[in-house]
This record gives C-alpha cells, structure tokens and sequence, in this order.
C-alpha cells in the first residue's frame, strides 16, 4: 500500500531553503526521485512560515522507503541536514481514492 511522508524542515533564517536548493542542485534529490517504488518528491514552501520547507515524498511500500534510507544518498542527505541545523517533522498518509461524493468538488 502505497503512502505519503510530509517532512517538515526547519531552520533559522533561510537554511530549510538553502538545504532544498543544494538537494536540488547536487542531484540528491533527483536520484532519490528515480529510486524503485518512490512515485513523489517534492519541495514546498509554507507561505506563513519563511524558516520551513514542506517535503512531500510518496512510496509504493514501506519496503521501498527502507532501501531508500539504506541508499548512499541518505549519508548525503544527513550532511546537508547538519550543515545548515535543520529540525524536522513528520507525518504519514496511506492513500486511497476520494469518495464521488467528494470528487464533485474537484475541478479537474
């Protein structure tokens, strides 16, 4: 089953989006994209709040996140985390399909 992590990265002054651009810019971001049984990275800025970035990373399974963090990207990532003292939050989503019901209420 398919699920989604929302990473919460935070620092002071302009260090979450400095760690987003050198993630982007050094590539680590694009290997983890082409990982087996990752479907989604993404980065995102919170409009109401400047010293966090929103990480929305999606897996097929846990099985697929676990080699993930097994990969030699994750010592890469872990660096780029100290370097600029980012503290993180998550939360964990299992997807599913919307309801019609709630569907009407998409413009597509």
């Amino acid at each position: 089953m398919s699920f989604t992590m929302n990473l919460y990265y935070t620092g002071e002054g302009d260090n979450a989006q400095k760690f987003a651009q050198e993630m982007e810019e050094r590539g680590i971001a694009d290997q983890i994209r082409q990982q087996p049984g990752n479907l989604k990275y993404e980065y995102f800025q919170p409009l109401d709040d400047p010293h966090t970035i929103l990480l929305i990373d999606t897996w097929e399974s846990q099985e697929a996140l676990d080699a993930d963090h097994d990969s030699p990207m994750m010592a890469e990532l872990t660096k780029l985390r100290e370097k600029y003292n980012l503290h993180m939050r998550a939360e964990r989503f299992v997807l599913e399909e919307l309801p019609d019901k709630d569907n009407k209420f998409l413009r597509k």
